[in-house]
């Protein structure tokens, strides 16, 4: 893991498209402003985890379900 030191206004490049960078510190709250491609998504890591874990409960389709899917039953 890479540890750097920023002061407020200052910033970090990564390649030659993402810059974050630290847009004002009040107490122990600071605040950052990245700015990315469209194309990059940017997820707090809470939330991106909640999106693997649903991805992963998705994926595990049971053959009933499968099943369910390819011929649905018409009423």
């Amino acid at each position: 893991m890479l540890v750097l030191t920023r002061k407020e206004g200052e910033a970090i490049q990564i390649n030659d498209d993402i810059e974050i960078k630290v847009l004002s510190i009040e107490g122990d709250q600071i605040k950052l402003g990245i700015d990315a491609p469209k194309h990059v998504d940017i997820h707090r890591k809470e939330i991106y985890q909640q999106i693997l874990q649903e991805n992963q409960l998705a994926s595990q389709l049971t053959t009933d379900s499968i099943n369910l899917i390819k011929n649905p039953q018409k009423d």
